[in-house]
């Protein structure tokens, strides 16, 4: 009972520094020099400076709290590690955050030097120069991330207002400001605001991108002093004209909500949280620029390899092409932008983007097309422009992936480790360590993995390989599609009638009776040419579920086998050139999840909205996959804080359930929190990005079953 009282006294104190960070100023001298660091606080002195700024202050209380209340401890390298983002990911300025004497001399708007702020914003370079974007954050930490210009209105709602934007890289708070410019409290006459651009979001006058601006979380302004500042701001920022609108903070939705009608009568636009994330007109889904044919596809049709495409629902299919454009939103986990990622292929939803007036009279042509964060660039484009492209993006040398044939035994999930991948494929190797993390039964699969040895012994035993050989020299296979999509076809349709070794006859049937009787088992591709570092061949090989009613388990194994001759992996394969001979399907079998309740996809980074410190996970109710979903389904997106599953934010609801009604619920949130953060961790070691500043990220498919367990389905590496 002591233990638990101390523990609760200690967090409580952490968690009142960590809310009222000027309570740590409070106790400390004014002017004597700062007492050496303890062998504790070392451990978070990230700038070797032999002092704790702001920011290494809270991130140590963070780290002592998790530490209290998980018993979860950490090493030098680990704190470093969780300490520093990528380069370009953390800003490492500091501000002025220390307690002083006012300015004695009031300095005057006009006067403001560009270190410590403007009077106006004329331009958008003038906004990037004052804004901040980041996570050194002490209370706005709704802001992390986004791009933002701290103003304080001096006067409003008086002819002697004056109207200060703040340098917001040199004052990350008000207060500091108000000391070095001579600016004393004042009543509510004083506003303090953050004026917040918001680049996804459709503005009033059609334009992409809007900027909001609020205040301060407890101030409750009536309509008449925030359409003050709402003119006063479209008045010294002329940028902001038909792209501003407010949005109101907990504090001031009772009095908005009673004046609201006072708001749509003066055509004021109000933003809440919610509809900022919701009403996109842009998402750059993946960033990169290509060259191609500018094509309006149809579900039915084949795009070829030089094709910018745009579709109007999305297709379950993604072959090789050269751009993506989608006039519905898209989840970035879905195989479409995963295979736009892989192909580093620009991929962006563009709104009515059919009849875009940047777009539709390019229609046929042949163009340049770049997705950047802020906004799209197409224009028409030469076939000697093109021709260039793509000559500079394919490799010119042959690929071979490698693959161990000396592994001949069919094994158990728990006889197989991280480096395995080499013979069973980089699904199951992953699989096979992730049951080496100590969570509860069932939270990762238990079953078995085939080697590339029985795919390289089926495909001898029935002089496929020369088979294969054969089309590969043969002049009208490489140059024509559709004699590619009729021959491979029937490749996969032998296959599937092919004869196995009876050994291998052998091993497969001992392999399904070591399972219950009449049980359901789902065999999943597992090659040497996906789930890679910088490859992750989403899509392009199927699973299947064996059904006891099928016969022999040799029917499914043979159905995978032939999922690598699939036209879109034979087309990959071909574009990077990776020798079709020597690429390898392995296979993972363990028990079908019967009946679940959803399934869903998370990385362990905000790869949508940029945000810092949060996992994106998608999810969608049954069977109805995040990862191929039907034309109509929107999934639920959430932002799940790395260290505290409890704040969330739900981003997007499915269109799926009952409005209101959410599908992960707290208690789920809580398991995959932990769960993404030691995969994670784990996984960044394994793949040696332990102490390097490169961005890393897994990607993580999962179920929830009918028991209502969290169940780990597959981890790979995110591409950036």
């Amino acid at each position: 009972m002591q233990t638990q009282w101390l523990q609760s006294i200690f967090v409580w104190l952490c968690l009142t520094l960590m809310a009222n960070p000027i309570f740590i100023f409070s106790l400390q001298a004014e002017d004597p020099p700062p007492n050496p660091l303890s062998t504790e606080e070392k451990r978070f002195d990230l700038d070797d400076n032999q002092q704790l700024s702001d920011v290494e202050s809270r991130f140590m209380i963070e780290i002592l709290t998790q530490k209290v209340l998980t018993g979860t401890t950490f090493s030098e390298r680990e704190i470093r590690q969780l300490g520093q983002q990528p380069s370009g990911r953390r800003s490492r300025s500091k501000g002025r955050g220390q307690r002083g004497e006012v300015n004695s001399r009031r300095v005057q708007p006009q006067e403001l030097e560009i270190k410590d702020g403007s009077p106006t914003i004329p331009d958008r370079e003038t906004f990037e120069i004052l804004s901040y974007q980041g996570d050194e954050l002490r209370r706005d930490t709704h802001l992390s991330g986004l791009e933002f210009v701290k103003f304080q209105l001096e006067n409003g709602g008086t002819d002697k207002a004056q109207l200060y934007f703040m340098n917001t890289n040199t004052y990350r708070g008000h207060q500091s400001f108000m000391r070095e410019m001579g600016l004393a409290r004042a009543g509510k006459e004083q506003m303090r605001g953050v004026l917040t651009y918001r680049p996804f979001t459709q503005a009033p006058n059609g334009q992409l991108g809007i900027y909001t601006f609020e205040f301060e979380p407890n101030d409750a302004y009536p309509f008449d002093m925030v359409q003050f500042a709402y003119n006063q701001l479209i008045a010294k920022a002329p940028i902001l004209k038909g792209r501003l609108g407010y949005c109101p903070l907990w504090g001031a939705l009772d009095i908005y909500q009673q004046e609201e009608k006072l708001y749509q009568a003066a055509g004021l636009p109000v933003y809440f949280e919610d509809d900022l994330y919701a009403d996109i007109g842009y998402l750059p889904l993946n960033t990169g620029e290509s060259f191609g044919r500018l094509r309006l596809m149809e579900l039915d049709q084949r795009p070829s390899p030089r094709d910018v495409v745009i579709y109007q629902t999305l297709p379950n299919e993604m072959p090789r092409v050269s751009g993506i454009i989608t006039a519905v939103r898209q989840t970035p986990l879905s195989h479409v932008n995963l295979r736009a990622i892989q192909d580093k292929l620009p991929n962006a939803f563009i709104t009515e983007a059919a009849s875009h007036q940047s777009i539709q009279p390019l229609m046929g042509q042949f163009v340049y097309y770049r997705v950047r964060p802020d906004g799209f660039e197409i224009r028409a484009a030469t076939r000697q422009e093109v021709d260039a492209h793509f000559a500079n993006i394919r490799p010119t040398e042959t690929q071979h992936p490698k693959r161990d044939l000396l592994v001949t035994q069919i094994r158990a999930l728990d006889d197989i480790e991280f480096a395995d991948s080499i013979s069973v494929g980089v699904k199951s190797a992953n699989i096979a360590t992730m049951r080496d993390f100590g969570w509860a039964a069932g939270t990762v699969p238990n079953g078995f993995a085939i080697p590339f040895y029985f795919y390289d012994q089926f495909m001898q035993h029935n002089g496929f390989y020369q088979y294969v050989r054969q089309l590969l020299a043969d002049p009208e296979f490489q140059q024509q599609t559709k004699k590619q999509e009729s021959e491979l076809k029937k490749l996969r349709k032998k296959m599937r009638k092919g004869e196995m070794p009876a050994w291998m006859m052998t091993a497969l049937n001992d392999l399904y009776q070591s399972f219950p009787a009449e049980a359901r088992l789902r065999c999943r591709s597992s090659t040497n040419n996906e789930d890679l570092p910088g490859f992750s061949g989403a899509g392009l090989y199927d699973s299947f579920t064996h059904k006891p009613s099928e016969g022999h388990l040799a029917h499914t194994i043979k159905q995978v086998f032939a999922s690598l001759w699939n036209v879109r992996a034979f087309e990959e394969r071909q574009f990077y050139h990776i020798d079709h001979l020597t690429t390898a399907m392995g296979v993972l079998v363990h028990p079908n999840y019967e009946g679940e309740l959803a399934n869903g996809v998370a990385v362990t980074d905000d790869i949508l909205y940029q945000t810092n410190g949060n996992n994106y996970l998608n999810t969608q109710v049954g069977e109805d996959l995040v990862t191929n979903p039907q034309a109509t389904s929107i999934p639920e997106e959430i932002l799940l804080d790395w260290w505290d599953s409890s704040r969330y934010r739900l981003v997007t609801s499915s269109n799926q359930v009952t409005s209101g009604q959410q599908i992960l619920t707290e208690a789920h949130l809580a398991k995959l929190g932990n769960y993404l953060g030691v995969i994670h961790q784990r996984f960044s070691r394994l793949y040696g990005r332990s102490d390097d500043y490169q961005p890393f990220a897994m990607e993580i498919e999962f179920k929830i079953t009918q028991q209502s367990q969290v169940v780990i389905k597959q981890a790979r590496p995110w591409i950036y």
